[in-house]
């Protein structure tokens, strides 16, 4: 009898044996269910042979088998098990994390529908201003340009008790039919206005288009408002023209409404989305129609990569320098490097594009593992946004604000221009202090001052999310003299209305967009124009289009300039031109300001004068004198305890190991172990130790052979650890 190797979503770095019955013809890839211990659980089969290192009498037997074909395409199958080699992580748990939750279970891999809404003939006809409530008005306009099955709602922001209610009054009614599969490629056309492509762009679709047939890296640099997303458009075009299908990736959730619109409105083809808003039903009906051929394109955040197609044609990643790539806890995969390996394994070209590449991309394009596109002209007739810096240094601040640019907000409202106010920390201030005596609400489990938010009347630790109510007396001295210290986007918010009475204010964080739909109606708002104040955290920085912005300021970010993170220099570059990109993008003359008490930094001089490819150049420079990622590579090993004992004795442990190993060599380096940036989260301790190489294979290996003999360590039982490969984070 074969014996099925089956992977099992547990934290252990190794596959299962099962017996496989002779009627139970079964293939790697699929889904099986098995007995573990005294459950009966879902594994997916990695392997199957005529040995096994138990004895065969001693192994249970497979139950049942779940699918008749693989849950995932070829170049997915192997692209996975390439990254749990990579990554150094359980295969159960890296093939667990690329399956929609639905399939994580016994549910079969075919797709559930559950019927489609339409307008009614009274609904085609009613006058839709006499539709008070304006939901059931988004929802009937919707339904009348034709039906929407039931798992498309939340993709476009409709709830199924608005329909219910246009039912009611008779304008809409539901079918139970289950969709045929239809066919996009017969009728498929371009529906939407294209436009005129200038020289740099139309080089770059021509440059695509002709490696269109086999793997090609393409870096497109465009600086912010160049139109990169007309290229994408118009090398998509060329994909689906044959029959392809393409995926395109964004960093956030809050990037997808508007790229979705411009893709729906230039294609007649289904574009299916993908990210953590869908319900499991919602993302398992995308990912059935992705693998069937149904779906032309996919637009989704990180986990999307994992997504079967049925005929790939292209990979866009935009904004691909973003962070949010990087997946930072479990498995701490980097979805632009595989995505890149998977555009090789399916020998197809991918499109990284930003304004501010990653350094590590621009290595890549050095080494000429990519080619670089640049656009260095704002689209259409839209001109580079005019820059000063303003030294803070004495001034009597008003909410966080200089009396200049006080008076320049006031000129660019009274111009019926919008403002971008960027100030990267939410909640009502970062601190609450006593007059009294000085003391501070510290988080005790994670040993950072508590954010203090006063609409909740709570403080909140944004490192373990905990949170407790406001202190009506000081626990030092008894006092109430209990004051905000610092500047958040609640209280810059309440602080603008006196200063701009009448000028509506949309503030944009992670607080106020956490509702359903609530980040699209913001964003609504502000494309109505009109003189209007946008405050923001880094949701607003990235790939935001908002054709009134005159003004964008940032309103503190020396932090970023002095910190102890190699990467924070990179990652405050990136962040200062991605938002200064949002001032002047429809022919309207941007300015940007930056508030800093010092303005004699290199940093911002090399930024304000010569601009992000400058800077990256003298980073790269400066990263090889070092000897730092690109041009080493690095994994971190991270420990966790509640003593503060047990993880640096095990960190200790296994650096004596790792320097122990007949494949250490003198180019090896390693660093601690030491505490790490945020030392103490949730309770718990944390240390780490980093190990960095000029050869990312040796790397591997080194790692490899101390893996095998960690569980050997006396304290690998008592401590909680990660290994976290190319880490983005100290």
């Amino acid at each position: 009898m074969p014996v099925a190797h089956v992977a099992l979503s547990v934290p252990l770095p190794r596959t299962f044996d099962y017996l496989l019955p002779d009627d139970m013809p079964v293939s790697a890839g699929c889904r099986v269910r098995v007995p573990f211990g005294t459950q009966h659980r879902v594994g997916i089969v990695v392997a199957i042979s005529d040995k096994s290192e138990l004895p065969l009498t001693e192994l249970k037997r497979v139950e049942e088998v779940l699918d008749s074909d693989p849950s995932f395409s070829p170049p997915v199958w192997r692209l996975l098990l390439w990254a749990a080699d990579y990554y150094h992580h359980p295969i159960g748990d890296v093939l667990f994390n690329a399956l929609p939750v639905l399939l994580r279970q016994t549910k079969p891999a075919s797709a559930e529908f559950q019927g489609y809404w339409f307008a009614t003939e009274q609904g085609q006809a009613t006058d839709i201003n006499r539709v008070k409530s304006a939901k059931q008005q988004q929802a009937l306009s919707a339904l009348r340009k034709g039906k929407i099955w039931q798992h498309q709602l939340a993709a476009l922001d409709l709830k199924s008790v608005t329909l219910q209610a246009l039912r009611a009054k008779g304008l809409a009614e539901m079918n139970s039919e289950a969709p045929s599969f239809s066919d996009w490629r017969n009728s498929f056309s371009v529906s939407g206005d294209r436009l005129r492509l200038n020289t740099e762009q139309a080089t770059a679709v021509g440059a695509i288009h002709s490696a269109a047939d086999r793997f090609s890296a393409w870096l497109l640099a465009g600086v912010t408002g160049s139109g990169k997303t007309e290229v994408y458009l118009s090398v998509l075009e060329n994909v689906l023209s044959q029959g392809k299908q393409a995926l395109v990736m964004v960093p956030e959730i809050g990037l997808t409404p508007q790229t979705i619109a411009r893709f729906r409105e230039r294609f007649n083809a289904p574009v299916e989305v993908l990210h953590s808003g869908l319900n499991d039903s919602e993302r398992l009906v995308t990912w059935q129609k992705a693998k069937s051929g149904e779906a032309a394109i996919v637009i989704g955040t990180r986990s999307s990569l994992f997504t079967p197609f049925k005929n790939l044609g292209v990979i866009v990643i935009d904004e691909e320098h973003d962070s949010s790539y990087k997946q930072q806890e479990g498995w701490r995969y980097h979805a632009r490097d595989l995505a890149v390996y998977r555009a090789h394994s399916e020998q197809i070209p991918i499109i990284l594009g930003s304004a501010t590449p990653a350094l590590e991309t621009l290595y890549n394009v050095r080494m000429r593992k990519y080619h670089l596109l640049r656009l260095t002209r704002r689209a259409g007739n839209a001109r580079p946004a005019t820059q000063h810096v303003l030294d803070m240094k004495g001034q009597q601040l008003q909410a966080g604000l200089a009396p200049a640019l006080i008076n320049r907000i006031r000129q660019h409202l009274q111009a019926g221009n919008q403002v971008i106010l960027f100030l990267n920390r939410r909640g009502f201030s970062p601190a609450l202090l006593c007059h009294d005596c000085g003391w501070i609400a510290e988080c005790p489990r994670c040993d950072h001052y508590y954010t203090f938010h006063q609409a909740q009347q709570h403080l909140r630790c944004h490192h373990c999310d905990s949170q407790r109510p406001v202190p009506r007396q000081c626990p030092s001295c008894g006092s109430t003299h209990l004051l905000p210290v610092g500047l958040g986007t609640e209280q810059l918010e309440q602080a603008l209305a006196p200063l701009f009475p009448g000028v509506p204010v949309s503030r944009i964080d992670r607080d106020t967009t956490s509702r359903k739909g609530a980040l699209e109606q913001h964003l609504a708002e502000v494309h109505r124009g009109g003189a209007r104040i946008l405050i923001g955290t880094q949701m607003l920085a990235k790939g935001h289009h908002f054709p009134d912005v005159t003004l964008v300021a940032l309103l503190d970010v020396d932090g970023a300039l002095f910190s102890a993170d190699f990467r924070a220099a990179e990652r405050f570059a990136q962040l200062y031109t991605q938002v200064s990109g949002r001032a002047g993008r429809a022919g309207k003359q941007g300015e940007v300001v930056l508030q800093t008490h010092h303005p004699e930094h290199p940093l911002l001089l090399t930024l304000l004068h010569k601009g992000y490819d400058t800077f990256a150049e003298q980073a790269l420079a400066e990263r090889q004198t070092l000897q730092l990622p690109p041009w080493t590579s690095h994994v971190l090993i991270r420990a966790e305890d509640q003593n503060n004992q047990h993880a640096p004795l095990f960190l200790q442990q296994l650096r004596n190991l790792l320097q122990a190993s007949p494949l250490a060599d003198n180019p090896l380096w390693i660093l601690g172990p030491v505490p790490a940036l945020a030392a103490k989260r949730a309770g718990r301790y944390r240390w780490q130790i980093l190990l960095q190489h000029p050869s990312r294979v040796r790397l591997q290996h080194i790692v490899n052979g101390a893996l095998a003999l960690v569980n050997t360590l006396p304290e690998a039982r008592r401590v909680k650890w990660v290994l976290d490969v190319d880490p983005i984070e100290g």
